[in-house]
């Protein structure tokens, strides 16, 4: 293995992704979270 497969190797499993575990409960709630806030913006302004 080369120096920049090892690299690229080591890389890829520091980035995460779907597989990667964690509070999704959490990430679902701040989602929702922020699309009411900025409907709720959305509204005060006037913009729809």
């Amino acid at each position: 293995m080369t120096a920049t497969s090892a690299t690229a190797t080591r890389l890829r499993a520091r980035t995460g992704g779907p597989k990667d575990d964690g509070p999704k409960i959490l990430e679902h709630v701040a989602g929702w979270t922020f699309v009411v806030v900025l409907a709720m913006l959305v509204t005060q302004l006037g913009l729809l």
